[in-house]
């Protein structure tokens, strides 16, 4: 089974932050799925990390679904 450890977590919040310019992102376990975890803005849950091993690679994919609801409307 695939599981984030927690030095992973540290990197991975890091190099998030560093990328997005911001100490707001935070990297949160997730009990159910442990090859996963929450990614918050705050106190907002924004996305999920998954982490992948395939062929003795590691990568993480960062899935992140926005609602058209969210969207500013279109100017006309």
């Amino acid at each position: 089974m695939t599981v984030i450890d927690q030095t992973e977590i540290v990197r991975l919040q890091s190099y998030l932050r560093t990328t997005f310019g911001t100490d707001r992102i935070r990297l949160a376990p997730r009990k159910e799925a442990p090859d996963s975890v929450e990614v918050m803005l705050g106190d907002e849950f924004i996305a999920v990390i998954y982490k992948i091993e395939e062929e003795g690679e590691v990568s993480y994919d960062l899935n992140m679904a926005i609602l058209d609801i969210d969207l500013p409307a279109m100017a006309s």
